[in-house]
């Protein structure tokens, strides 16, 4: 069966200008094509630009030059109430930080995300949000503020909320970054599960080996250029201990 693309990049550069009126240049002629039930891992030095190429990914920055589709429709022409709404349909965001709202419950903070909805959505928005923290393992913990919550119960709210609409894009930046090997394997296997569910793209960056082994493509982002890696001993000593260095 063929996949169906979600996002199209094509020959996509940023550029920021310096304090000193010159210019950086962060991505250099990217193209990349994710598809529905796609899952790439994407790799790189620290400030190599991988936060900046998921931003465009998820609709929330445009590229400099070059072009973005979404689902077919070129993003630069997309007007900005339109992006956003379909930003928080179509793309959920996972984070190293949880971002999770203090002083609310579990409940709570991933149903935030369903106020934007509409229709059955918005009606069903405890309901829904109750199911996908059950989905987590977390229906004992509804009621509990993150403070009260592990680090690892903290981040599988924060999945559940990037999860709650059913979006066809998780973007997962750094999303075992703050845990332990154990609890991040574990947060790692959930979010595979639940984008094999929903046949979602997952694109996660990454500086672990074995988060990224997970992933069906490899990619390597390095002085703005991606280009596609062998998962291999090899690799993981040039790339993934350049970046941990």
């Amino acid at each position: 069966m063929e996949l169906v693309s979600l996002v199209i990049l094509e020959g996509v550069t940023k550029q920021v200008t310096l304090p000193d009126e010159s210019t950086l240049d962060i991505l250099r002629g990217v193209d990349l094509a994710v598809s529905a039930g796609d899952h790439v891992a994407i790799v790189g030095r620290s400030g190599s630009g991988k936060s900046t190429l998921l931003n465009i990914l998820g609709l929330l920055d445009l590229p400099t030059s070059g072009t973005a589709e979404f689902r077919g429709t070129p993003v630069a022409g997309i007007r900005r109430g339109r992006l956003d709404r379909m930003r928080g349909r179509d793309v959920g965001f996972v984070f190293q930080q949880f971002h999770l709202l203090a002083g609310r419950t579990a409940l709570e903070n991933v149903e935030m995300p369903l106020g934007y909805a509409s229709g059955k959505q918005f009606w069903r928005r405890r309901e829904l949000a109750s199911a996908m923290l059950d989905r987590v393992g977390l229906a004992h913990r509804l009621d509990a503020p993150p403070e009260r919550l592990s680090g690892g119960e903290q981040q599988r709210v924060a999945i559940a909320r990037a999860l709650v609409r059913r979006p066809a894009l998780i973007l997962a930046d750094e999303p075992t970054g703050a845990l332990d090997v154990e609890t991040g394997a574990a947060v790692m296997a959930l979010l595979d599960d639940i984008a094999t569910e929903s046949a979602a793209a997952l694109v996660t960056i990454t500086h672990d080996l074995h988060v990224a082994a997970r992933a069906r493509r490899h990619l390597r982002l390095a002085d703005g250029v991606l280009s596609p890696v062998e998962l291999d001993r090899a690799f993981a000593d040039t790339a993934l201990g350049a970046v941990s260095a």
